[in-house]
């Protein structure tokens, strides 16, 4: 049965897994074990700890999941530093889905996917990727370009070097910053590795991560010849009510929680240029 929007479930903490040094996953369910609600990729929720504050999360487990849901977190202020300090079997507040999802079922079905994420922002393409790796028949070829800081900063390592690279559905290219001790694959930012790799113009992009490897990724792909209504992207660190009710993401006619925060790039040629 639907829950209104503003009446939180109570999610217990049944797994939690360190990513890096400031990146946790924590793995939830509902009082009665099973998951707390149904979504779709691109998807968010708002976590809260009563008495500390709250925030709007990305869901980074698939929809095809059907046991539970994930969070991909990074500790970077007061709540997620009290949501990192949580235990196996403690408990949290949650309300959701908010969102326009990815279209993974609508203009992405049937095309070849490249998804581009860098540091944390590989966390709200994960259940996208993850959806359409449980779909094969649905998707054409699929390509994952994924940067950050440091072999310690890259979130979901382990999955990419056991899961990802071993399906033959999927062809992921990582990438780090600088040199380090004990890595011998791709050394550069993602916008050159991007351009390095030239990938194939028919393919659809999704793209997630900090503001500036956003703006040269997407200058670097308009370069190779892709158009705007070939890129997708997700806004939701600009969400707050989820709802349309305080305005805080409003910008020009559209609200990010009501239109997005998953936005082709036509649309946000559409908005003011301080957006």
């Amino acid at each position: 049965m639907a829950q209104d929007a503003l009446i939180p479930y109570v999610g217990k903490v049944i797994k939690i897994t360190q990513e890096t040094p400031d990146v946790k996953t924590f793995r939830v369910v509902g009082l009665d074990g099973k998951k707390l609600f149904d979504n779709m990729p691109g998807q968010c929720a708002i976590l809260s700890i009563p008495g500390i504050s709250e925030a709007m999360i990305s869901i980074t487990s698939s929809p095809t999941v059907e046991e539970y849901q994930e969070f991909s977190i990074k500790n970077a202020g007061s709540l997620t530093n009290a949501l990192h300090g949580l235990e196996v079997g403690d408990e949290i507040t949650i309300r959701g889905p908010y969102g326009r999802p990815f279209p993974v079922e609508g203009e992405l079905k049937g095309k070849d996917l490249l998804f581009i994420a860098g540091g944390i922002g590989l966390a709200p393409l994960h259940s996208v990727i993850n959806y359409c790796r449980a779909k094969p028949e649905n998707y054409g070829k699929i390509e994952v370009i994924y940067g950050s800081r440091s072999k310690d900063d890259l979130v979901d390592y382990k999955e990419i070097t056991e899961e990802w690279e071993k399906d033959p559905n999927i062809t992921p290219y990582i990438t780090i910053d600088r040199e380090q001790e004990g890595w011998d694959g791709h050394v550069g930012f993602v916008p050159s590795y991007v351009t390095e790799l030239n990938p194939d113009k028919s393919q659809y992009i999704l793209i997630c991560g900090p503001p500036i490897m956003i703006k040269f990724t997407v200058q670097a792909l308009k370069e190779l010849g892709f158009e705007d209504d070939h890129i997708y992207t997700t806004m939701e660190l600009r969400m707050k009510c989820g709802i349309g009710k305080c305005g805080r993401c409003n910008i020009g006619d559209k609200y990010v929680c009501l239109d997005g925060p998953v936005f082709r790039f036509d649309e946000l040629g559409e908005l003011p240029p301080e957006y």
